[in-house]
């Protein structure tokens, strides 16, 4: 007598499959989520050595941002969307990290990098040159806003306009040794704007 064969309608899923493919993702799907939790590392990473190591070292009463400095150049380097949304989450990571001014600089951050990133994509051409222009240009706004803010609020004086100058231009220095990382790690997903 012949075997009754059971019939599928639908083929079911495989045993024994591991996590990641039972999300269904595809593998640039997951090479994205890989790069966005790379990036949020490296802020998290130089937050801690700015907290850490930097916040020790004062030249003429100034040290970096570098935390700051790398939400820029991310936010610069992946464009108007995905690098405005970034600043916006990252700033407000900063916040609450204690390492901030105040909380002044989620607007600062996310509004600077969306006027500079406009600003780049409707006169520049992608490079490393205006990406590294802008991000310098939004470190010195964001450093001179931010003193603004502590004259009107009372937590500066006018005396003090030196150190915010020389913060910034510290800051702009560090972004030339970051950006090369910052581009090594946004090519894990490849880019995902075109120009």
């Amino acid at each position: 007598m012949a075997r009754k064969r059971k019939v599928y309608e639908f083929k079911p899923d495989r045993q024994g499959t591991s996590f990641f493919k039972r999300l269904y993702m595809t593998r640039l799907q997951r090479r994205q989520i890989l790069k966005w939790f790379s990036l949020a590392a490296l802020c998290v990473l130089l937050l801690t050595v700015q907290d850490v190591m930097m916040s020790q070292i004062r030249i003429s009463g100034a040290t970096t941002d570098l935390a700051v400095c790398a939400i820029f150049l991310i936010g610069l380097y992946e464009g108007t969307e995905n690098g405005s949304l970034f600043a916006l989450i990252a700033s407000i990571v900063y916040l609450f990290s204690g390492s901030s001014p105040g909380a002044q600089c989620i607007a600062l951050i996310s509004c600077t990098t969306v006027g500079l990133n406009l600003l780049r994509q409707i006169y520049w051409r992608r490079s490393s040159g205006s990406i590294l222009l802008c991000t310098c240009t939004a470190i010195t706004i964001y450093e001179m806003l931010n003193f603004l803010f502590g004259i009107f609020v009372g937590s500066t004086i006018w005396d003090r306009f030196g150190v915010f100058v020389l913060v910034a231009v510290f800051t702009c220095i560090t972004a030339l040794p970051l950006y090369p990382l910052v581009k090594l790690i946004s090519k894990i997903g490849g880019d995902t704007w075109k120009e």
